[in-house]
């Protein structure tokens, strides 16, 4: 099923944004979009290159904040973004994006890139060391890959890395920005085994930005269409 950005958010639960609105400088990024992610559902979101499509994701992940409208989190609003939200908040949505190289600390090993987040909420050692183990060895990393660098392993064993690192906090949303556009048809098929799994496990809300027709047609519940916004005078 097809819908169009502009449709109604639809029900409270899941995350949601509404009449979202961002600029980067003068230029209209995003002009009064809606969407909702319902919890277990699948929404594919496709438009042509310069329609906002991962600026969305990024204030969806509470990485940037709108210039108007709002974000909800099963009806509630979110106000704020990254370390000004409760550790409550914004662990319940993660993003994986397109390039891991950009999204990856290249000191750290793939083990500590995995931690990273546990830490940062001041989990205790002994529960990180053992859902970096768990976590490492869902994505089908071996031991000796988690002592490496970025610099050190392929793309799509730094990318499966950053989805460990995704569902360190379960989050209830995970958003997908070309998660597997860089990587190899086998690691595709891992990293999109891994998160379907956990969806169902989950009961997940799951939003795929794409411009794979394929992966959506399979992967998605309904497809969204974003629209590049009028250029703004």
């Amino acid at each position: 099923m097809t819908t169009t950005a502009a449709s109604a958010p639809g029900p409270s639960a899941g995350l949601a944004a509404h009449q979202v609105t961002v600029h980067y400088g003068r230029q209209r990024v995003l002009d009064r979009v809606d969407l909702h992610v319902a919890p277990g559902e699948t929404v594919g979101l496709r438009g042509p290159s310069g329609s906002g499509k991962s600026t969305l994701a990024r204030v969806l992940a509470f990485l940037h904040a709108p210039d108007g409208g709002r974000i909800t989190l099963d009806g509630e609003p979110v106000a704020g973004v990254r370390h000004r939200l409760p550790a409550a908040v914004r662990t319940r949505v993660a993003i994986l994006f397109q390039s891991p190289r950009a999204a990856s600390d290249p000191r750290l090993s793939l083990a500590d890139l995995i931690a990273e987040p546990l830490r940062a909420t001041g989990t205790p050692a002994g529960q990180v060391t053992a859902r970096t183990a768990e976590l490492a060895d869902l994505v089908g990393l071996t031991p000796d890959l988690l002592t490496r660098r970025p610099h050190a392993v392929s793309d799509g064993q730094l990318q499966r890395a950053c989805l460990a690192r995704a569902l360190v906090h379960r989050p209830d949303h995970l958003l997908c920005d070309e998660a597997t556009a860089m990587l190899d048809a086998s690691t595709q098929a891992h990293v999109a085994a891994v998160v379907t799994d956990y969806q169902r496990r989950h009961r997940a809300g799951v939003l795929l930005i794409t411009h794979d027709p394929a992966l959506l047609a399979r992967w998605a519940t309904r497809v969204v269409d974003l629209p590049v916004p009028a250029v703004t005078r």
